[in-house]
């Protein structure tokens, strides 16, 4: 029988990759069985959903400044910031006349009844509607369902004249009727 050696993996540099750079190794701290890998880099920042938001509305207020200068530059930091404040003011002036419109309530306790009442009623019927999404072929025929009323309703009264002309006198009568007359 003969005797066979098996080879053996060696480093014959002693220098190793590391973020697409070659760093020198001392020979001592090299090993011929240990073989450094470049180190992945950090994983990206995940923004929150909110800070999206902020930076594409941001990025929105930037592009209407910017079509509404001649020039079509970007606006300078004092433009932008009288841009942000005008932003500011409105829900402050939002939240006054609300504060407003609650002082002038008699029976607070109702109208929070009635609004706690209307966000548990949004939220359950929002869960039905996700269960009722999740059954097969219901929400295919319910969009069917959808469209076909959609077009029945637009040749039942917008498509001829006096049949429009109906239509928005019931809508101007039903305005009066919820608002009363002015």
């Amino acid at each position: 029988m003969a005797s066979t050696t098996s080879p053996s993996l060696s480093l014959s540099s002693s220098s190793t990759l590391v973020d697409g750079k070659t760093t020198r190794q001392s020979a001592a701290a090299a090993s011929s069985q240990c073989v450094t890998l470049p180190t992945l880099p950090p994983p990206p920042a995940v923004q929150s959903r909110a800070a999206r938001t902020t930076a594409y509305c941001r990025k929105i207020a930037r592009n209407v400044v910017a079509m509404a200068t001649s020039t079509g530059e970007v606006a300078t930091t004092t433009e932008a910031s009288s841009a942000d404040m005008a932003t500011t003011e409105l829900p402050s002036e939002l939240l006054q006349k609300i504060q407003e419109a609650w002082d002038k309530l008699d029976d607070k306790y109702a109208v929070s009844s009635l609004g706690v009442a209307a966000l548990l009623l949004l939220w359950s019927s929002t869960g039905a509607i996700s269960a009722i999404d999740r059954l097969p072929l219901i929400p295919g025929v319910l969009e069917l369902v959808g469209i076909g009323y959609t077009g029945w309703f637009a040749y039942k009264n917008l498509v001829f004249k006096p049949d429009r002309e109906a239509l928005i006198s019931k809508i101007k009568d039903l305005y009066k009727e919820i608002i009363g007359s002015s």
